[in-house]
């Protein structure tokens, strides 16, 4: 009784933000509410559920890219879950593996994009976490879903994880299918094609997170295969826990032990104690794993005596990279004309 009660107060909870969404889509839509057109070209990179579909490797990937074709990239935040004067998890992770990309966070987005163009000569924006940020025309909307939990249980939070209805898709270019390798190939066909049903004739494709290496906060790296068929302990504090666990059992890893964190978690010296009490229950373990957004803002290379080791994943296509790639060139040109017509 009490579960029911609770999904009937979830769905009364539901009800206004729901409106709201499709109040604020609508004026849009028609036009009531003005979208800033840049001088550049944008690609916006986001999502229809709450928590991660794994954003951020999307956004390090083509930021390589077309930094691979010799454009200058710049990447626009939000800034969500950072303290007044300083870069959030996803910054601070990207600015380690991209030193050369200007990342600015800032809650207005089109202040940041001009900054970017005029500060440092941008000829592409990449829009992180975006989709529902729709006051920059964008000219790639490209949506993750992750296979694990792809619908946020057909219901918008609070109810549910979904940010807005599924009928948002229509507004996507690409639907891309984020850790396409944890589910078969009969489950990733019927989301696909429910997908098609609400969404019909988008640019398909499907995505896997794969371990490149192992990085430490000292700055040191090892392969992934140093710790194959060894016990270890891990952590993480991201939007979707299950994504990492499976990552790490994928890469053949003895997991003895898993704790997770909420999305976007500050770690304080209280968190040091808990998790060194935690791994000293763990005697076993014979090293500590966790993500780079864990590890930039840990920044302590053991715990419990145990070497500490952030897994970096790296983004790789499955399916669909050469329809992909053809949109992005279209990008591509018309960043390059825009340039070298100043």
């Amino acid at each position: 009784m009490s579960a029911w009660v609770a999904r009937c107060l979830l769905g009364v909870a539901e009800v206004p933000y729901s409106l709201a969404v499709r109040w604020r889509n609508h004026r849009f839509d028609t036009g009531h509410y003005g979208i800033q057109q840049l001088d550049v070209p944008v690609i916006s990179i986001g999502n229809l559920t709450l928590g991660g579909t794994g954003k951020t490797p999307m956004v390090e990937w083509l930021a390589r890219w077309f930094t691979d074709r010799h454009l200058q990239v710049a990447i626009v935040s939000r800034g969500y879950g950072a303290a007044v004067g300083e870069q959030n998890d996803e910054a601070l992770e990207l600015s380690r593996k991209l030193p050369a990309i200007p990342h600015l966070q800032n809650p207005d987005r089109v202040t940041a994009a001009q900054q970017a163009i005029t500060k440092f000569g941008a000829q592409v924006i990449v829009l992180d976490d975006a989709f529902q940020h729709r006051r920059l025309a964008r000219d790639l909307d490209i949506v993750l879903i992750d296979a694990l939990e792809p619908f946020g249980y057909g219901h918008i939070c609070p109810r549910g994880m979904l940010r807005e209805p599924l009928t948002g898709l229509t507004r996507a270019d690409v639907i891309a299918l984020s850790r396409a390798d944890c589910v078969s190939t009969e489950q990733r066909t019927a989301i696909r094609q429910e997908v098609e049903q609400l969404a019909p004739g988008k640019l398909w494709i499907e995505m896997s997170h794969a371990p490149r290496q192992l990085l430490s906060a000292d700055g040191n790296t090892a392969d992934t295969k140093q710790y194959t068929g060894k016990r270890i302990a891990a952590f993480c504090g991201l939007g979707n826990s299950d994504g990492f666990r499976h990552t790490l059992v994928a890469a053949g890893y003895d997991l003895i032990g898993f704790r997770s964190f909420a999305d976007h978690h500050r770690y304080t010296r209280d968190d040091i104690v808990s998790l060194n009490a935690w791994l000293q229950q763990l005697p076993q373990a014979t090293a500590v794993l966790c993500t780079l957004k864990d590890l930039v803002k840990l920044e302590v290379s053991q715990l419990a005596g145990r070497p500490l080791w952030a897994l970096e994943i790296g983004l790789q296509i499955d399916a669909g990279q050469e329809q992909l790639e053809a949109s992005l060139q279209s990008v591509e040109e018309k960043g390059r004309h825009i340039f070298s017509a100043k």
